[in-house]
């Protein structure tokens, strides 16, 4: 699966919440300044070049969908980074943010909980 932009994975953030939308639909999730028409259309091309979106006809425009899960895409992005900066190592990752954001023994048990109830 390809990586995606930042600009890219801002609109398929807001696919995967509408599920599917028009580039004005998209346009008006998007935060101000809301950048061009134009813009927001050739990013949804290039996502459809890379296999994320697909589109159906709708009247005179096109209406976009995703195409890749973002569970699926999540998955592959968290094991891209534990591969590039953490030699492979899930153990290492939750280590390094276990102690550059100071969690507590706490907040640990909630997740282990979590996790354990997942399981």
């Amino acid at each position: 699966m390809l990586q995606l932009t930042k600009a890219e994975e801002e609109i398929m953030q807001i696919l995967w919440q509408l599920g599917k939308g028009n580039v004005k639909a998209i346009i008006g999730c998007l935060p101000e300044p809301k950048p061009a028409y134009n813009t927001v259309s050739t990013i949804v091309r290039i996502l459809e070049s890379k296999g994320f979106v697909d589109h159906e006809k709708e009247g005179k425009g096109h209406v976009y969908f995703p195409i890749i899960k973002q569970q699926d895409y999540s998955n592959q992005s968290l094991n891209k980074l534990v591969d590039n900066y953490f030699q492979g190592s899930f153990k290492s990752m939750v280590s390094f943010f276990v102690k550059k954001n100071d969690v507590s023994l706490k907040e640990l048990e909630s997740i282990l909980k979590e996790i354990n109830k997942e399981q």
